[in-house]
């Protein structure tokens, strides 16, 4: 579990670190976006995969789409309440870890072959994509996002970065011109992203203020269980995003804003 759920220690925090974290609780007055359609959650719950596990309570998606169908207009106030309090609620910040062997470290003994995998209830899967649509939407809209940014972006691929950098090298190469190129790999990226960081890029960006909160929160108190037959363990899951949420691409991204201008080791 300290490999799958590392800590997020403020002891260790420089003034950067200590300035970030007193910012992100302060009041951020931006207007605030529109309540959540019933359009918006049934597209999501019609979309969602029926034959992926459940979380800890063992709702499936079909059993909420089947609820959502007969009481249409209780369930998305009960997802805008959730966006007017800006609370996440507690039952769905619950991450039951799966570790699965990654392909071609099946005979290592070091604790990186394992990959671990969240099951999140399936409740707060649709709170999930029902927030990173809104602030994808924010985000593309009024273009704030960098073009040269490929990962964790909707119709983008490495394929197409791939494609940039050779279209770079040729045009320099013409021009009997050198090309350096630097590759990094961040190993964990999933476990190592500070949360603060990602509430801090989203002020910055002027996000709604109802976005901002309902994210807060969703970074907030959040739990991870490994168990084994009659064997459990409980950690305080302070840092990171769940390798399995919906959301988690979206995070990373926002993460990567701010990159250029610090790197928190």
């Amino acid at each position: 579990m300290d490999k799958f759920v590392p800590e997020d220690n403020e002891e260790s925090d420089e003034a950067y670190h200590k300035l970030v974290r007193r910012k992100v609780m302060e009041t951020l007055n931006t207007k605030e976006d529109f309540p959540f359609t019933k359009q918006e959650i049934k597209d999501i719950l019609n979309k969602l995969n029926h034959r992926k596990a459940p979380g800890e309570d063992a709702l499936t998606s079909e059993i909420l789409r089947q609820t959502f169908e007969t009481f249409p207009n209780t369930f998305t106030e009960i997802y805008n309440e959730c966006l007017r309090r800006g609370h996440f609620p507690k039952q769905c910040k619950t991450a039951v870890i799966v570790p699965l062997i990654k392909t071609g470290k099946e005979e290592t003994n070091d604790a990186q072959k394992y990959r671990p995998i969240s099951l999140l209830n399936t409740g707060g899967k649709v709170l999930d994509k029902l927030l990173i649509y809104r602030i994808n939407h924010y985000l593309f809209s009024n273009n704030l996002t960098n073009n040269n940014q490929f990962g964790f972006r909707p119709q983008r691929s490495t394929i197409d970065a791939a494609l940039a950098v050779e279209e770079f090298a040729l045009h320099h190469i013409k021009q009997r011109e050198y090309v350096v190129m630097i590759s990094l790999d961040v190993i964990g990226v999933f476990d190592v992203a500070w949360r603060p960081g990602i509430s801090n890029n989203l002020r910055n960006l002027r996000c709604p203020s109802n976005l901002y909160n309902l994210t807060r929160s969703y970074f907030s108190d959040r739990l991870a269980i490994w168990q084994a037959n009659t064997y459990r363990i409980e950690r305080k899951a302070s840092r990171g995003c769940p390798q399995g949420s919906c959301s988690g691409p979206g995070w990373q991204r926002m993460e990567k804003i701010s990159w250029t201008e610090h790197v928190r080791n």
